[in-house]
């Protein structure tokens, strides 16, 4: 059964952060708030943690996961970026995009996109995460959490629990998040494509 962390949305206690994390860093798997709903989470090296993710949301190999990053010197490790795209994503994050760019060597080949080598990114705009990946000292690999049979992110806590809590190693309960689902973008052309509008302003990318 999952512990569960009470964590303040514009104060996050940084003691109870640090006992996520070392749950993380002994191999677990959290469900924890964001700025568009809860999402599942482990660190980018745990195999056995991305393959409960999987076995949680029933996903197949083709899903896209979304490496979530402290700020943009992070991002740029796990992926290439050229100036115009740097200069672009500086104007736009934190915030709720999801951002698709080509993945560097500091990505597992089995969390890449198998044909075309990318992988999503994001900077999240939310202070219990900014907080959570400042003491991990490393991105988190993420997947929104939506159930099987279910079309929107959990965004309970205690559902969470109710619902899968046994399944996990933490919750990080940081109170109930309305549905604002990021918006996607994909940077890998020419041009930047906008393959979800969500509630983060497309305009700067059409």
């Amino acid at each position: 059964m999952s512990q569960t962390f009470y964590i303040h949305p514009d104060n996050p206690q940084t003691r109870l952060l640090n006992q996520v994390v070392n749950i993380l860093n002994d191999g677990g798997v959290i469900a924890f708030p964001t700025d568009s709903g809860y999402s599942l989470g482990c660190l980018l090296d745990n195999k056995s943690g991305v393959d409960r993710i999987c076995q949680i949301r029933q996903l197949d190999k083709n899903h896209n996961f979304t490496l979530m990053c402290r700020d943009l010197s992070e991002l740029s490790s796990y992926a290439f970026v050229d100036n115009a795209t740097f200069r672009l994503l500086k104007n736009n994050t934190p915030g709720k995009y999801v951002f698709i760019l080509q993945a560097s060597k500091e990505v597992p080949r089995r969390l890449m996109n198998e044909k075309r080598k990318t992988i999503g990114l994001r900077i999240p705009d939310n202070k219990i995460d900014l907080a959570l990946l400042e003491l991990l000292g490393q991105p988190l690999m993420t997947a929104t959490l939506i159930l099987p049979n279910d079309d929107q992110a959990q965004s309970d806590p205690d559902e969470i629990e109710d619902k899968i809590g046994y399944q996990l190693d933490a919750i990080v309960h940081g109170g109930y998040i309305g549905q604002q689902p990021t918006s996607v973008i994909d940077l890998t052309n020419d041009y930047p494509t906008v393959i979800r509008k969500g509630s983060g302003d497309t305009k700067p990318f059409e």
